[in-house]
């Protein structure tokens, strides 16, 4: 089996938590993406949310929140996703960047507006206690 191995920031507002879209796609993902020759999970992470957002990330509050597996959309050529999953604090003003066109905060009623490992991650979210009921 082939699987696409990313990483994705967590970032939860008022109990609903971010989504991307990025150009050309049909569902909202989570900010983040793959990894470059010789990235750790960190730079990977601070690097894409840079590129995606325009803020920094905070690497004393960078914590492991879980990884999913989930299928693969949108993505030819992989049938699953490993997304590895973290949160950390921010700063900077959120602007959609690179590829990004909108973002937006979502909650679990809007469930259907994700591709399935940003639904994975929702609930990982939840099972974290991080999301409103």
């Amino acid at each position: 089996m082939t699987f696409l191995d990313v990483v994705a920031w967590v970032e939860v507002s008022d109990g609903r938590m971010l989504a991307v879209r990025s150009r050309g796609r049909d569902l909202l993902y989570l900010p983040g993406g793959k990894r470059e020759a010789g990235e750790d999970d960190w730079s990977a992470l601070s690097r894409e949310v840079r590129e995606e957002l325009a803020l920094e990330l905070d690497r004393a509050s960078f914590r492991d929140l879980g990884v999913i597996w989930a299928a693969a959309h949108d993505q030819p050529g992989f049938s699953r996703v490993r997304m590895a999953c973290f949160t950390a604090a921010h700063r900077g003003a959120m602007t959609p960047a690179g590829e990004v066109d909108e973002y937006r905060y979502v909650g679990r009623d809007d469930r259907h507006l994700l591709a399935p490992a940003s639904q994975a991650a929702l609930d990982l979210a939840g099972e974290r206690g991080l999301l409103s009921s």
